[in-house]
């Protein structure tokens, strides 16, 4: 009789082995409902970083971009290219107007200020601004961009002392 009550007591009742199933049914469902609202919170902090980051990211529009949008007069945007050869015009008190070109298409641009020293025909640049009424993109920034090879000066003339500059090599 004594193996009898100790059998029993290892083996699990009909009524415990239901409410078994039952907690693992459970177990399951509350697994998967936690994984769901976790799934669901990643996807919104996501769709949250995305939609601050969009405002922020600053990309330039080229002159075919430009002409085949045809942008509101007032809308902030840049634009990029290459400024056209012989469009630069320096009038008094700092006005300037030049054209940005991608070889396609060119976009007349109206600037007052100090044009930064890199600027130069052929060079590329990018400007940020509106356009207005007349289709004139006027800008309030200038930026222009160097040949990756640059070099400044003071580096050319250091590799020069060393003997390490090389007949090939960019120059300032």
């Amino acid at each position: 009789m004594t193996d009898r009550v100790s059998s029993a007591a290892t083996q699990p009742s009909k009524a415990s082995a239901k409410s078994w199933r039952r907690n693992t049914g459970s177990r399951k469902r509350r697994r998967l409902t936690i994984i769901a609202v976790a799934l669901v919170i990643f996807g919104g902090a996501i769709g949250l970083i995305l939609y601050s980051i969009r405002n922020n990211i600053e990309l330039f529009l080229t002159p075919t971009e430009v002409t085949q949008r045809h942008p509101l007069p007032g809308a902030r945007l840049r634009i990029g290219g290459l400024v056209e050869s012989g469009s630069v015009v320096r009038a008094s008190g700092n006005n300037n107007s030049f054209s940005v070109t991608d070889n396609s298409h060119d976009v007349k641009v109206m600037f007052v200020g100090l044009l930064p020293d890199l600027f130069r025909e052929g060079q590329g640049i990018i400007a940020e601004g509106a356009m207005n009424a007349q289709g004139v993109f006027v800008a309030d920034q200038v930026l222009a961009k160097h040949d990756e090879k640059y070099m400044p000066p003071s580096v050319v003339a250091d590799l020069k002392k060393q003997g390490l500059w090389q007949a090939g090599a960019p120059k300032p």
